[in-house]
């Protein structure tokens, strides 16, 4: 559970408890990130307004990463933008304060429900096809028509995902090294860059006048695709 206002955390935990869940609070976006790379967890319950990262940035970074766990936000920000900001960037569910502690409760059950089918029945090959070729996010592999396949790296794994999430749309180099590098200590722009010229030299036909991965002078870069 990701929830800077300590006393509503404690209260939130004490009847997950009680209902028999495990659970672990982290005050801030960035120790959020740390807790979800270094354990395991079946769902998260997420606030928007966080210190540090704001939820709606730490969810889009545990996306990249891990598509299938639950993601409930539990926030004051209630406007229709808001809630639909919340699930495009892969949120499950999006309750807003003040709540009724027993829908909340049947949430979470629900969620978890819904989180072990998916595990019982496989969660199944998460593809994008650029071309004649197509990334297969889970073995890390760029399997290819022609030619010899490619091997991904994770972090270039990661932000092939976040352009392609985000299909024609800017996407701003400061949003890519805190989605993508997240808490830790920010490489400089220029890598941002070289992952680009590697994606260019793997997918376009003509890598100097490239057709998917366009620079945006002085913002970023736009995955484009029809």
């Amino acid at each position: 559970m990701v929830e800077d206002e300590s006393s509503l955390a404690e209260t939130i935990k004490l009847n997950l408890e009680l209902e028999g869940y495990a659970v672990q609070i982290a005050k801030d976006g960035k120790s959020a990130l740390r807790h979800f790379k270094g354990e395991r967890f079946n769902l998260i319950l997420l606030d928007v307004m966080l210190p540090e990262m704001d939820g709606f940035t730490v969810c889009e970074s545990i996306r990249l990463e891990n598509p299938s766990i639950p993601i409930l936000f539990l926030t004051a920000k209630n406007s229709s933008a808001d809630r639909v900001a919340g699930l495009r960037i892969g949120a499950d569910d999006y309750l807003t304060k003040p709540f009724n502690l027993e829908e909340l409760l049947l949430r979470v059950q629900n969620l978890l429900k819904r989180s072990m089918k998916q595990d019982e029945n496989g969660a199944g090959v998460t593809t994008y096809d650029i071309g004649d070729d197509v990334i297969n996010f889970n073995r890390l592999e760029v399997v290819r028509k022609k030619g010899d396949n490619i091997r991904l790296t994770k972090k270039e794994a990661m932000l092939l995902k976040l352009l392609i999430d985000r299909k024609n749309e800017v996407v701003s180099r400061e949003h890519i090294l805190e989605t993508v590098w997240g808490y830790d200590i920010y490489p400089s722009t220029r890598t941002i860059d070289n992952f680009i010229v590697s994606f260019r030299k793997y997918f376009e036909k003509d890598p100097s006048n490239p057709q998917y991965f366009q620079s945006v002078r002085g913002v970023g870069y736009k995955f484009v695709d029809a």
